[in-house]
């Protein structure tokens, strides 16, 4: 009898709305890996720009899965509900994966039978797919990050695409609560949620590649301080308290998990830093130092992740923002902020 052909060990789950234009990208580099050990799963959350035209042309490659618009919360729960490989990995539907991601990935997780997450770099692209030079994020350390979380540390993570699951593990922390005022981040859940149950391994090599098409021209003043898509930099944060909270509760009602009231991130205080800072003028700036900056340099003196010279790098990176000349603050907090800036972009 021929040799049965070994069950898939991951499925790359490929999350759409409305991203007609870059999806048949993310699709062809989720078939393109270098392991045929992989499964590809579709979920298409009710677009109405084509995009189910482009998943129908698959046929059978992929696993297509369409659902009325109800958000990324319930995409995800409805992929983990369908889920029947070992390991998952939600690849957003304007970015991409490198060949060899699917094998680096389940090799990290045979490797060990601890790992609940794998997390990885990505490169940073343009909107056209061309690179920029830069790798987000910029510290991938998640030794301790467990431990880190039930003190409220939100470790450094890359963003949804970068991060692999263990299935049984992510299944304790969805189905998560569909709302009203919750119906996106939720790779939010996965990636802190899934840390409060085991170990997770952190590659320090890009796998995929993490497209960039926000700009100044289309999304108004002060977009350039912003490197998310989906959200400015202000909202992330905002969000970033509210799914605490859900996150809060469930650690607590399935995990037995008390987690803190409120989260301590950067990546937040940094956006909130920016919002009032930038382009603000030097009494504003000297005021938001003297008042408002508190929780800010907390979460870079405090911080459990960075090495003492990255703390004391930002810190004098800050102080500079008190520069009279408006001009020249605006360039730091630039630097600060995005990421891009510093590579000129």
């Amino acid at each position: 009898m021929p040799d049965r052909m070994p069950s898939p060990a991951l499925t790359i789950v490929i999350c759409n709305y409305n991203y007609a234009q870059f999806l048949a990208a993310a699709i062809d580099s989720a078939l393109a890996q270098s392991t045929s050990n992989v499964r590809v799963m579709v979920i298409d959350d009710g677009s109405t720009d084509g995009s189910r035209e482009i998943i129908e042309s698959y046929g059978a490659r992929v696993e297509a899965i369409f659902q009325p618009n109800g958000g990324q919360v319930a995409a995800y729960n409805h992929a983990l509900e369908r889920v029947d490989t070992p390991y998952v990995l939600f690849l957003d539907a304007d970015d991409m994966l490198h060949p060899a991601a699917a094998a680096t990935v389940v090799a990290a997780f045979s490797g060990s039978g601890d790992w609940v997450k794998v997390q990885y770099r990505l490169d940073v692209m343009t909107r056209d797919g061309m690179p920029t030079g830069v790798q987000v994020p910029q510290s991938i350390r998640a030794d301790g990050c467990g431990r880190m979380l039930r003190n409220g540390w939100l470790y450094p993570s890359p963003p949804g695409s970068g991060n692999a699951y263990r299935v049984d593990a992510l299944r304790r922390i969805f189905p998560v609560p569909v709302t009203a005022d919750n119906i996106h981040g939720a790779d939010f859940y996965a990636i802190y949620g899934v840390a409060l149950l085991g170990k997770v391994c952190a590659i320090d090599q890009a796998l995929g590649c993490y497209r960039v098409h926000r700009s100044a021209s289309t999304d108004g003043p002060g977009s350039e301080l912003s490197f998310t898509n989906a959200e400015d930099s202000l909202a992330v944060a905002r969000q970033s308290a509210r799914r605490w909270s859900v996150l809060r509760q469930i650690a607590q009602e399935r995990l037995d998990i008390a987690l803190p009231p409120a989260p301590l991130d950067f990546s937040a205080e940094k956006a909130r830093f920016a919002q009032q800072v930038y382009g603000a003028s030097f009494t504003q700036r000297w005021r938001w130092f003297q008042y408002d900056s508190g929780r800010y340099f907390h979460t870079i003196v405090a911080n459990p992740f960075w090495t003492l010279p990255k703390k004391i790098a930002v810190w004098g990176l800050t102080v500079l923002c008190l520069f009279p000349a408006a001009s020249f603050s605006d360039r730091v907090v630039r630097y600060i902020a995005n990421p891009l800036a510093r590579a000129g972009h």
